[in-house]
């Protein structure tokens, strides 16, 4: 579905070719599969929502190429169609959000793809209810809670009918409710729907039931590989200046007191199995 193809990411060239300076991406090779539930992780400046960004084609690389569904972004011509395969969520909602009813903010896209009023009826209805908002289609956007506006701005992308959704911290700037609200929709999309979801966060936590984890560092991918596969490497996570769910911190410093126990512990439930075993 997105295939990133060594790419290299220049906010300000320099005029020296042998600095790094203004570099945001080195050398980033990462594909991802349709249907796939990945998750990016790093702290600020890691590169993380840089690379969000050039699977939108928001920006393009400065060297290598980034390829979706089989176009390349850098064919201008099939930027259009680029978007309407990968939608994209970002960090505020407040800064997707254009119309002053719920429904209406909703059938933008699609209006402007011109679509057929009776389809974007259709559109619309089936949009707000993937994300339990269909109750609130004639509510003002201003009259929401944080969690629920973002399920409207998820809405208004799904409307376009995409193959992928990326998600820019969608979460960042929400309660821990909100936070439930719209990681419960993405992962229903991700298993009902089949939707590709690729999720930039710096919350662990959302980042345990993904298919892969991603952790990024110095605009380069640095670990790779399933929740459990990379959370388990507690001491290399924590060398790069990131944290661990809960639990496999909680695990990580049972073992350092010499209690046995595993080690790829990720949720509350599989702790208390494990324990319950040690009794």
């Amino acid at each position: 579905m997105l295939w990133a193809n060594n790419i290299y990411f220049y906010y300000k060239k320099s005029d020296d070719e042998n600095s790094e300076k203004g570099i945001a991406l080195k050398g980033v090779n990462l594909n991802i599969k349709k249907g796939e539930f990945v998750v990016i992780i790093g702290h600020n400046g890691s590169g993380k929502s840089t690379l969000a960004k050039h699977y939108n084609a928001i920006l393009i690389p400065s060297s290598g190429d980034v390829i979706v569904d089989g176009m390349n972004t850098k064919d201008g011509s099939k930027l259009w169609n680029i978007r309407q395969k990968a939608g994209m969520v970002f960090q505020n909602p407040d800064n997707q959000i254009v119309a002053t009813i719920v429904e209406e903010d909703v059938a933008f896209g699609p209006e402007n793809l011109g679509i057929p009023p009776e389809k974007i009826r259709k559109r619309v209805d089936e949009s707000l209810s993937a994300v339990n908002m269909l109750d609130y289609a004639h509510h003002g956007p201003h009259l929401l809670s944080g969690g629920q506006k973002q399920r409207v701005a998820i809405a208004g992308v799904l409307a376009m009918r995409p193959e992928c959704i990326i998600l820019d911290e969608p979460t960042a700037m929400l309660d821990p409710s909100g936070r439930r609200e719209v990681i419960d929709t993405i992962k229903r999309l991700n298993k009902e729907e089949g939707i590709t979801i690729v999720l930039i966060t710096h919350f662990m936590e959302e980042a345990v039931e993904a298919d892969r984890v991603v952790v990024m560092e110095e605009g380069k991918v640095v670990l790779e590989g399933s929740p459990r596969d990379v959370f388990s490497k507690v001491e290399e996570i924590k060398r790069l200046g990131l944290d661990v769910p809960e639990m496999t911190e909680l695990a990580f410093e049972l073992r350092k007191s010499n209690i046995n126990i595993r080690e790829d512990i990720l949720t509350i439930e599989e702790m208390v199995d494990e324990i319950c075993r040690l009794k």
